[in-house]
């Protein structure tokens, strides 16, 4: 039986993410002039933008004003920080539900970030990234809002599939390296 091949995707991002619910502030201008104010929690971000739901659409490409509550870092910073800066929405997708349950999926990229806001943030994506690393919480699972890892279910023996001779050690590491090796 031949095997299929699997095309990986290209990564476009040139920065990190982490997964990681920040409070955050999204500030829109109004067709009056004014700030609309959307408290949320960001699901992911890395040193150029941030991923959140909110309650209202956005267009894209709108200017908006962000607010991230960026806690402290073990070891580094003393405290929690204000991240204070403007972005561009770049995409705002109606999520599941009825009208009045419904949020939209908001992604955002900073504007004019200094060097060293980005360098905090950036150190803060790493630092995420090895807890959750340490902690056995894959990425994908965390998205799913499962934070726990699933586990393989143990494999059977020759003797334990119903009646087969069991393979010797040598036998069954070497198909384990054949289904393994992509060509």
């Amino acid at each position: 039986m031949a095997q299929k091949k699997t095309a990986r995707r290209r990564e476009r991002r040139r920065m990190s993410r982490a997964d990681a619910q920040l409070s955050m502030r999204v500030e829109s201008g109004s067709l009056d002039g004014g700030l609309v104010p959307i408290v949320t929690e960001s699901r992911n971000i890395s040193g150029s933008g941030v991923y959140c739901l909110s309650p209202h659409y956005l267009a894209p490409l709108s200017k908006v004003a962000l607010t991230i509550v960026l806690p402290a870092v073990p070891g580094r910073s003393p405290s929690q920080r204000l991240l204070k800066c403007e972005g561009v929405v770049v995409r705002c997708q109606a999520g599941e539900g009825t009208k009045q349950d419904r949020s939209y999926q908001l992604a955002c990229s900073f504007l004019g970030l200094e060097a060293g806001v980005r360098d905090r943030l950036e150190e803060y994506v790493v630092w995420r990234n090895l807890q959750a690393l340490r902690t056995g919480t894959s990425t994908t699972a965390a998205r799913r809002g499962n934070g726990k890892r699933k586990t393989a279910a143990p494999r059977k023996t020759g003797a334990a599939r119903g009646g087969m001779a069991a393979r010797t050690g040598a036998a069954r590491r070497a198909t384990t390296r054949k289904r393994r090796t992509v060509h």
